[in-house]
């Protein structure tokens, strides 16, 4: 089996999908790995690293005409669309759920598309395939260095002949992966840490990392599935925001983590309880994409000054932003699923299997993960009532 690892072409994003330590364990099993030429090199891999590993380097062209299996980060572009060919197997983060239309287009090219973001979180044998905590992971230690580093005062308490720095107070809301790392790494910068997250289960992990954790009189339990929390609803949301709004207000820094997939992320901070923050605050939003954030303020990939002096970050794709950590965490993710697959020389799905059933969204040139088929379909007529003609 031949196995690609394309070039990345998004944007400002400078990860790999698979770095040269994995190419030795994908040999091991019968794999052989071909690299597009300058795949690793923003990510600190050269192509060098990748040939001294085993791997051969070639054009993009090649790539998709010799390899059965194309691992990457990002869904391909159009014109990368345009060299797969039916029978070969992509590999990604593909956000099936964001954009199902994609999804039904490589089905009709007859291509096997697997999104690492569908893996069962919940799952403990699918944890090391789990690329969506990984790279929230990276995400949330790099979330709280953007605010240290826009913050004009220290995070730690700091005792000098010349006076004594207070510790920041530092809010994180959300307490998922993203959330946890956020947390911890606030931490041992020195600040005082407050967490929230409508999750019961989430107080006591947040506590153990040495926050405080905010019990709000309005909470109600907003556990949904898969390891996700639920969308509130209107009531529910407004009852809580009453409360948070004075919570953030004493702050200096509030980092948000809050998702829900496939969905427009809850607003939790909102203008009102931007405007009660002191000047010289700052909040990072690493939900903010474009179906919104969970800052009212927020504008996706930009920095925004209130007119109180707070600043309002919402950094697009924080793990790009490392990414030679990142791209490891994410080679070993796709690794283990690859391997996850392989049997015999090829790539074998069992849809009985958990994994494969969630992360297998095209196959054989139809959609066949039932949450993205679910997307495509076509909205049920209006019935016409009253005798009237249609």
């Amino acid at each position: 089996m031949k196995v690609g690892v394309a070039k990345e072409i998004a944007p400002g994003d400078r990860r790999v999908a698979l770095v040269p330590e994995s190419i030795d364990k994908l040999r091991s099993a019968g794999i052989s790995v071909f690299v597009e030429r300058g795949a690793g090199a923003e990510a600190a891999f050269p192509d060098q690293a990748y040939v001294d590993a085993g791997a051969k380097i070639v054009t993009s062209a090649a790539l998709y005409s010799t390899c059965d299996v194309i691992l990457r980060i990002h869904r391909p572009s159009p014109n990368e669309m345009k060299l797969t060919r039916p029978g070969q197997v992509i590999i990604g983060l593909l956000g099936p759920l964001l954009d199902p239309e994609s999804m039904a287009e490589l089905a009709g090219l007859g291509v096997t598309a697997v999104s690492l973001d569908a893996i069962p979180r919940t799952l403990s044998r699918a944890q090391g395939m789990d690329a969506l905590s990984s790279q929230a992971n990276v995400a949330g230690y790099k979330a709280v260095l953007v605010a240290a580093e826009s913050f004009g005062r220290y995070f730690p308490l700091l005792t000098t002949p010349a006076g004594t720095a207070k510790p920041a107070n530092v809010l994180v809301l959300g307490v998922g992966v993203a959330g946890l790392q956020a947390i911890a790494t606030a931490r041992r910068l020195g600040a005082q840490v407050k967490a929230y997250d409508v999750r019961s289960e989430t107080k006591e992990q947040a506590e153990s990392l040495g926050a405080q954790f905010v019990t709000l009189r309005s909470a109600v339990d907003g556990t949904g599935m898969g390891g996700y929390a639920r969308a509130l609803t209107p009531q529910e949301q407004a009852d809580q925001q009453a409360e948070l709004n004075d919570v953030i207000g004493a702050q200096d820094i509030v980092i948000t983590t809050a998702q829900v997939p496939g969905r427009r992320p809850p607003v939790l901070v909102t203008a009102a309880a931007v405007e009660r923050m002191k000047p010289g605050s700052i909040v990072v939003d690493m939900a903010a994409s474009d179906l919104g954030g969970n800052c009212e303020l927020s504008k996706p990939g930009k920095i925004v000054s209130t007119a109180n002096g707070v600043e309002v970050h919402a950094p697009l794709n924080l793990p790009a932003t490392m990414p030679t950590g990142a791209s490891n965490f994410y080679s070993r993710n796709i690794t283990n699923l690859l391997l996850n697959f392989a049997k015999d020389g090829g790539l074998t799905f069992d849809f009985s299997d958990e994994v494969t059933a969630a992360t297998v969204i095209t196959h054989g040139g139809k959609v066949v993960q039932e949450a993205t088929r679910k997307l495509l379909a076509p909205a049920p007529k209006q019935s016409v009532r009253g005798g009237a003609k249609a």
